[in-house]
């Protein structure tokens, strides 16, 4: 009788890596809406990654090699920074093509970063309210950069908050292809054990 429980136990600790891998995949297509969303959804993915790793002592046998090997880990923290900086350039270009200065490019990032966290509280539609947010926080914080010298009035600063609005736009779908390819090496990585 005791033997029973014993092989119910093994075969349960067996396929746990197979469905930590499919948790693991499901969670990382989450996190690439989070970046359609304008959240740091590469970033939670590749720490997704490390928490798995940290845990793994619970569900391997001692001495088996890591979900994730640390090199997999690497490379998908060189990806994910080659899309923040995508995404920085983007935005930063579009808001100096459209004749912004360098406060207001700095101002759109910003405003950009603010407003999808408040569009997240305030409009309570998933990703439609991050999104909204972001796109005003970008323009709002353009015209704000561009205002703050007195140089410049709102009116002025119209033309390049609409440039910052595009470039985030740019930057957030240059994003997106970099937090997908983020997802495939961690999910093919998920299953190789």
């Amino acid at each position: 009788m005791p033997l029973q429980p014993l092989i119910l136990q093994s075969a349960i600790l067996d396929s746990l890596p197979i469905g930590i891998g499919v948790a693991y995949s499901l969670f990382g297509l989450l996190c690439i809406f989070l970046v359609i969303a304008g959240l740091p959804g590469t970033w939670i993915m590749i720490g997704g990654a490390i928490l798995i790793d940290c845990l793994d002592w619970l569900w391997l046998p001692p001495g088996s090699p890591l979900t994730f090997h640390p090199l997999t880990i690497v490379a998908a923290v060189l990806v994910g920074a080659v899309g923040e900086i995508l995404e920085s350039f983007l935005s930063a270009a579009g808001a100096r093509s459209f004749g912004a200065s360098k406060r207001g490019m700095i101002g759109s990032i910003i405003g950009g970063v603010v407003g999808a966290l408040v569009g997240t509280v305030v409009i309570w539609i998933p990703v439609l309210g991050t999104l909204m947010g972001a796109v005003l926080g970008t323009a709002a914080g353009a015209i704000v950069g561009e205002t703050w010298g007195g140089e410049r009035t709102i009116r002025d600063s119209a033309k390049p908050a609409l440039g910052a609005v595009i470039g985030r736009v740019l930057g957030t779908l240059a994003k997106l292809p970099v937090a997908v390819a983020v997802w495939i090496i961690l999910a093919i990585a998920a299953f190789r054990s």
